[in-house]
C-alpha cells in the first residue's frame, strides 16, 4: 500500500504536491502539538537550571514508575519475568542491572509485544525507523509522549537558538518527495501546515545546487535540519556559487555523525551556525548542542548506561563503551536496557558548561556513519532503509560497485515471498535511477569490529560522481 501511494504520489502535478504534503502536515500538527505545548516547552527550559541532585532523584523515580509499568503492563517484559520466575530466579524487576540486554532483533520479531496492554495501537501512532542496521522497525506513541518529545526539541533545538517551529524552517532528507529521474526543479514540496520546505536529500549536486540555495531564499528560511553528509554536500556546492541564502540561522544535523570537516565546510559555504544532534527513532535517548560547544544529553527521555564492550559492565565516565538505554519518556512502548548500536562516552560528574546548564553531556559518539550513494548523474543518495520496509528481511546491506550497479545482500526471513527481488529492485531504481541491481540472500552480514555492519558501502573511488555533475 505504501509502494502504490508513494507512485500514486509522484504522478500529482507539483502543486498538488505540496497540497499533499500539507495535508499530511496537518495531520502531524495534531499529533506533535496542541495547547499544552507551551507550557511543556517552558518546564524543560525550567528543568535545565536544576541540581545534579534534583535530576537524580526525578530520573530514579521516573525510572522506577518505567520499570514497573514494563513488569507489569508489557507483554514481552511481563511472560520473561513470569518464565524466570518458574525457573527458580527470585531477583528483582526493581533494580535495573537485574534486567537482561535488550537486542534490536527481539524488537523486530515482536514489536507489538511491547507496547503496554492499557494500550490500543489502533489510536497510537506508527512509526518507522531502521536506524544504522538497515532492517526496519516498527514502533507506536501515544499522542501525550509524541507531544512531550517535540516540546522537547522545541525548547533544546529551537529556543536555544531564538527560534520557533512557527519559522519557516527546512529539512533535507531522505523521504522519496520528488521521483528519483527528476532532472528539472523543484526539488521539494512546501509543507504550509508546518511552515516547512521539504528539500530532497537525493537530488543535490552541483548543478542542482543554485536552486536549493534559491528556494531556501524565497521562502524565508530560518533553520533547517538536515544530514550532515548530505548538507555538507550543498555547501561545498555553494562555496563555488554567489547568492549564498540570506536569513539562514541555524542547521541542526540528525541522524549522523557530525565531522570536525562537514562543520567546517557547512560554516563557510551556507554562512550559517552549525549544531549537531543525537538521537534515534526508538526515543530512548536525545541530545542537542548548546552554543559552548557542549551536547547536553535530554534526561527526560532515557537513562543511558555506558557498557564494556566484552561484558555488560559499567565503564567508568569518560571511558567509550556500548550506549544502552531504557526509556523514561515513552511508557506507551518502554524499552528497557536497550542496545542501541552506537557507541559513546558521557562527561565526567561535576564538569560544569559555560552554558550554565546543568544537563549531562555526551562527549562523543562512535559508529553512526553509513556512506552515501552516487547516481549517475552526479546526485548524492541517502536513507536508503525503506527500501526494506515491509519486507520478510532480517538484515541487509548494500554496496555500490559501480555507478551503475549495486549489490544487495540480505538474510531472509524463514519464509521469504519470491516477490522480494523485485520489490527491492523496483525502490531502488526509484530512488537510483537505471542502475542494475545485483540480489544475494545469504546466512549473515559481516561485521566490524564494534559488532555493527555498515548497512550501506560505496566502493566508488573519490569524487566518482564529479564528472557527471
Amino acid at each position: 500500500m505504501r509502494d502504490i501511494a508513494l507512485r500514486l504520489y509522484h504522478c500529482l502535478p507539483v502543486p498538488l504536491r505540496s497540497v499533499a504534503a500539507s495535508l499530511q502536515g496537518l495531520y502531524l500538527r495534531y499529533w506533535r502539538y496542541g495547547p499544552e505545548t507551551e507550557q511543556l516547552v517552558e518546564e524543560a527550559l525550567e528543568r535545565e537550571r536544576w541540581s545534579p541532585q534534583s535530576w537524580k532523584r526525578w530520573q530514579e523515580e521516573r525510572l522506577a514508575y518505567i520499570l514497573h509499568r514494563a513488569a507489569s503492563r508489557v507483554p514481552y517484559y511481563r511472560e520473561q519475568w513470569s518464565a524466570r520466575r518458574r525457573r527458580g530466579d527470585s531477583a528483582s524487576w526493581e533494580y535495573l542491572e537485574n534486567w537482561p540486554i535488550l537486542g534490536k532483533q527481539a524488537l523486530r520479531d515482536n514489536p507489538k509485544a511491547f507496547v503496554a496492554d492499557d494500550r490500543d495501537i489502533r489510536r497510537m501512532y506508527h512509526d518507522h525507523t531502521a536506524g544504522t542496521t538497515g532492517t526496519p522497525l516498527d514502533l507506536w506513541f501515544s499522542r501525550t509522549t509524541v507531544r512531550g518529545w517535540h516540546a522537547l526539541f522545541e525548547a533544546r533545538a529551537r529556543r536555544w537558538r531564538g527560534l520557533s517551529r512557527h519559522d519557516n524552517w527546512a529539512t533535507l532528507g531522505g523521504q522519496a518527495i520528488v521521483p528519483a529521474h527528476t532532472q528539472r526543479p523543484p526539488f521539494w514540496v512546501w509543507n504550509a501546515a508546518l511552515h516547512q520546505l521539504y528539500l530532497s536529500a537525493n537530488h543535490v549536486s552541483r548543478r542542482n545546487a543554485p536552486v536549493y540555495l534559491s528556494a531556501l531564499n524565497r521562502y524565508d528560511i530560518t533553520h533547517m535540519l538536515a544530514y550532515s553528509s548530505s548538507v555538507s554536500a550543498l555547501a561545498r556546492e555553494a562555496l563555488d556559487l554567489d547568492g549564498l541564502p540570506s536569513g539562514l540561522k541555524v542547521i541542526v544535523t540528525i541522524s549522523e555523525p557530525l565531522f570536525p570537516w562537514q562543520r567546517e565546510t557547512i560554516r563557510a559555504g551556507l554562512q550559517s551556525e552549525v549544531i549537531e544532534s543525537y538521537g534515534m527513532g526508538e526515543i530512548v535517548a536525545a541530545a542537542t548542542e548548546c552554543a559552548a560547544g557542549t551536547l547536553h544529553l535530554w534526561p527526560e527521555v532515557g537513562w543511558l548506561e555506558v557498557l564494556g564492550d566484552m561484558d555488560d559492565a559499567p565503564v567508568p565516565r569518560g571511558t567509550a563503551g556500548r550506549l544502552v538505554c531504557t526509556s523514561l519518556l515513552n511508557d506507551d512502548m518502554p524499552l528497557i536496557r536497550y542496545a542501541v548500536g552506537d557507541r559513546g562516552r558521557v562527561a565526567a560528574e561535576g564538569k560544569r558548561c559555560m552554558c550554565g546548564r546543568t544537563l549531562p553531556a555526551l562527549e562523543g559518539i562512535e559508529g553512526r556513519h553509513n556512506d552515501l550513494l552516487v547516481t549517475r548523474d552526479g546526485r548524492l543518495v541517502y536513507w536508503l532503509n525503506p527500501v526494506f520496509y515491509g519486507l520478510p528481511i532480517l538484515e541487509a546491506q548494500i554496496t555500490q560497485e559501480k555507478l551503475d550497479c549495486l549489490r544487495v545482500r540480505y538474510v531472509p526471513a524463514r519464509h521469504p515471498r519470491a516477490e522480494v527481488d523485485r520489490i527491492i529492485r523496483q525502490r531502488l531504481q526509484a530512488r537510483m535511477g537505471r542502475v542494475e541491481v545485483i540480489l544475494e540472500r545469504v546466512d549473515s552480514i559481516p561485521r566490524l569490529g564494534n559488532g555493527k555492519f555498515r548497512a550501506v558501502i560505496c566502493d566508488l573511488p573519490p569524487n566518482a560522481g564529479q564528472s557527471c555533475r
